[in-house]
């Protein structure tokens, strides 16, 4: 794999991911009555923390059209891929 490829990529994982936790943490803030670390404590206890997760990726779907309509190809690759990994958390988080 080129270089540059890899970079590209790198760089859309990490805004994914980033985005992500951006999405979280803005759901918490408007939707919950707590504090973000209370919050998590709850959803953990109430076995809602893969919800949380998966409303937070709702901003890689932004991300994602960003970069396609830059015509950032493997950037939007790299978005795809942390989206994955939410999901990947998301089901374990759901069976553990």
């Amino acid at each position: 794999m080129n270089k540059s490829i890899g970079k590209e990529i790198g760089i859309g994982f990490i805004i994914g991911i980033i985005a992500n936790c951006i999405g979280s943490y803005l759901y918490v803030f408007f939707f919950s009555k707590y504090t973000l670390e209370t919050s998590l404590e709850i959803a953990l206890e109430q076995d809602v923390f893969g919800n949380i997760i998966a409303l937070g990726a709702l901003l890689n779907l932004a991300a994602f059209f960003i970069f396609l309509k830059k015509k950032r190809y493997y950037r939007a690759r790299g978005v795809l891929m942390a989206t994955i990994l939410a999901a990947i958390l998301i089901l374990i988080s759901k069976f553990l």
